[in-house]
């Protein structure tokens, strides 16, 4: 859509309802139902959620920014980034919305590369919300980096055989598939010798030696799996995209997960300011509100100007993404909004936990979990390090190396000016005042510096008398 800082109306109302729904039949799932959300809907969950899921639909929100072929509505980034803005407060919302991470990232590179059999097999169930997925990139040496990479994949006949180790498996535990990249050449470029897989989870020779759980996580909600890949023996028609093509596609999947990312903090974020500014209003110290006192002042224009900027900086970012429909070309702004938004999320929770003091750091409120959460979205989806040299070195492509002085120099921009206009020296600022700018108190004094002035102390005597009055000549 063409957007000039208003959502078209009926698009809002979408929005609001979404809003009320949200707060009013999702936040609660949070309390009531914690760290399920990647767990096979069963009970009592399941006669909950599953009848907001069709809710969803009916109001035609369900997975919007996919097309209508592949179950969505067609609706784009942006329109995605404004809901997400709603769905982000809550852990809950991508699922009962069909936005979550990190299916929506799987579920994009699928459509984008799988075949037709792919799609039915994998992409339907995984759009109508019946299965979860796994991204298996990551390694236990290699960490993100792929040319540190060694989980290969080798032809046997017609099949592929997978050996080797993923770390930080996300949902392995749970997912009904997994996209694997592995090595399949191990003789050309790095970033043209991996493949991506498509692996069911049921495939003999998958194991999960551990799964490691964040910080404050249980034992049993760790989602994070430790894989190995033992002569796990898979068809020739598994491979996603074409032999080579990982890298490209881990680019067009996560390009989407940092920009989604993104959007949902938006919404963290502003909850952080909620909170915030609530208790600067309700809570009184010294015999005056939290809201009076200047420090806490500053706490809250900050939050505010920091979270307008990262908002409008995501919004255009989804605007492009929609415009140019490519993700290489927003590469760069992808990247800035990754490297920013954990900085963003980070101190707005930061001075919101400040402010609750005691109350602020206990399992009473979500703040601490949220301080965690931000420095979680520092390192997922790419350290904020390797974003900023993205960024870096996007923006110097843009510039021209000089030699000798810079291009700014004065003296050299100086005699470049003299030259078109046909001067030899600068015009000078005028000695004498303009006339009416003088205040007439000083109509009897001589100008400082002006003829008058001079033949006056000619003769040494012009006495303290007769000197204008300093603050006088200052506020002339």
């Amino acid at each position: 859509m063409s957007w000039d800082f208003k959502t078209d109306a009926a698009y809002q109302e979408k929005l609001d309802w979404a809003d009320r729904f949200v707060r009013d039949e999702v936040e609660p799932l949070d309390l009531a139902f914690p760290m399920g959300m990647f767990n096979p809907l069963t009970g009592k969950a399941r006669e909950v959620i599953q009848p907001l899921k069709e809710e969803v639909r009916r109001q035609g929100l369900w997975a919007t920014h996919l097309s209508p072929e592949l179950g969505g509505q067609g609706f784009g980034q942006l329109k995605l980034a404004l809901l997400d803005e709603i769905l982000g407060r809550t852990s809950w919302a991508p699922i009962v919305f069909g936005t979550q991470a990190p299916d929506t990232g799987n579920a994009e590179i699928i459509a984008h590369y799988g075949t037709e059999e792919q799609k039915q097999r994998y992409l339907e169930p995984l759009l109508n919300g019946e299965i979860f997925s796994c991204y298996a990139m990551t390694e236990p040496e290699g960490g993100s980096d792929p040319k540190q990479f060694t989980t290969k994949a080798v032809r046997d006949g017609g099949d592929w055989v997978l050996n080797g180790a993923k770390y930080y498996a996300s949902n392995a535990k749970t997912a009904s598939f997994f996209i694997v990249m592995a090595k399949t050449d191990l003789d050309t470029d790095p970033y043209k010798s991996m493949t991506m897989f498509l692996v069911p989870a049921t495939t003999p020779g998958i194991r999960i030696e551990r799964n490691v759980g964040l910080a404050f996580d249980t034992e049993d909600e760790a989602l994070h799996a430790d894989l190995r890949f033992v002569d796990v023996r898979i068809p020739g028609d598994s491979v996603l995209g074409g032999e080579g093509q990982a890298f490209v596609i881990s680019q067009t999947r996560l390009g989407g997960g940092r920009i989604h990312h993104a959007m949902r903090t938006i919404g963290q974020a502003q909850r952080a300011l909620d909170m915030l500014a609530e208790r600067a209003i309700s809570r009184r110290t010294q015999g005056t509100l939290l809201a009076d006192k200047q420090f806490v002042q500053g706490y809250i224009a900050d939050s505010w100007t920091q979270l307008q900027m990262f908002r409008l900086l995501v919004l255009q970012t989804a605007w492009k993404i929609d415009e140019y429909n490519d993700y290489r070309k927003v590469r760069k702004d992808i990247s800035a909004c990754k490297a920013a938004m954990p900085q963003v999320y980070h101190d707005i929770t930061q001075r919101a936990l400040h402010l609750h003091g005691a109350l602020g750091v206990s399992n009473d409120t979500p703040l601490a979990h949220m301080m965690f959460g931000a420095e979680t979205m520092a390192v997922v989806d790419g350290p904020t390090e390797v974003h900023q040299v993205t960024v870096a070195r996007q923006v110097l492509r843009d510039y021209t190396a000089v030699e000798g002085n810079p291009s700014a120099f004065l003296p050299t921009k100086r005699a470049a000016a003299l030259a078109k206009f046909g001067m030899t020296a600068p015009n000078p600022s005028p000695s004498e005042p303009f006339e009416g700018t003088v205040p007439s108190v000083q109509t009897d004094y001589p100008w400082p510096g002006s003829p008058a002035a001079a033949a006056a102390n000619a003769g040494g005597f012009l006495d303290e008398a007769v000197q204008p009055d300093a603050e006088l000549v200052a506020q002339a």
